[in-house]
């Protein structure tokens, strides 16, 4: 019997090892966030477009297994509803929270908005706007972001006074200095791009004494 003991011993030995470690890879899948999988899908959807985001690619760059995104995730469709909801929280609403924090006056919080806003990696964005050409669903995400945003300019540049069509305008030709700079590739002679970008601000932000705009 004594001699029967030790080789139980090793078989539940290796048992128990096996079953460890099964519980280990599981809890090494639960501790990959649904945070995680958003920023690694976000960063392979700005490097390379949504047909570079796939389920088994990024659980190897996680370092997990599969089971780690269906732990958080439907599908793959609910983890760019996921993308595009983070993109909106962090383009879109913080920004607008980190300028009213900043700035009273509404000349300096647009000011701010565009600093903000021009020096943050467009990719993500220019990626998504792609992705809504083509996708019903995303191109309603993005019209959303759009209005958002276009709510939050003309409201400061109504502020600055004028009519409300000029505000209307202005909002647009500062919304497509932002969207358009990732797309226009050209030079300005012996002016460098961010002091072209900062003069046409000031253009569309140019008041008289009253505090009206005067372009």
């Amino acid at each position: 019997m004594d001699s029967v003991r030790p080789a139980l011993a090793c078989v539940n030995t290796v048992a128990y090892g096996k079953t460890r470690s099964m519980a280990t890879k599981r809890n090494s899948a639960r501790k990959r966030t649904r945070e995680d999988w958003i920023r690694a899908a976000a960063s392979a959807l700005g490097s390379g477009g949504w047909s570079k985001v796939r389920v088994e690619p990024l659980a190897k760059a996680l370092g997990v297994t599969k089971g780690s995104f269906y732990w958080h995730f439907k599908d793959r469709d609910a983890l760019l509803r996921a993308v595009i909801d983070a993109w909106e929280e962090r383009d879109t609403l913080a920004i607008i929270d980190q300028v009213d924090d900043a700035a009273s006056a509404p000349d300096d919080r647009l000011r701010a908005l565009f600093r903000t806003s021009v020096a943050g990696d467009p990719s993500v964005e220019l990626a998504i706007r792609d992705l809504a050409t083509r996708h019903p669903e995303t191109r309603a995400s993005v019209a959303r972001v759009d209005d958002r945003r276009m709510a939050y300019l003309r409201a400061n540049f109504r502020a600055l006074g004028g009519s409300n069509q000029d505000a209307e305008a202005r909002s647009m030709l500062f919304y497509s200095l932002l969207i358009g700079d990732s797309f226009i590739v050209a030079k300005h002679g012996r002016f460098a791009r961010r002091t072209i970008l900062n003069r046409a601000v000031e253009l569309l932000l140019d008041v008289d004494s009253d505090g009206a705009l005067t372009l």
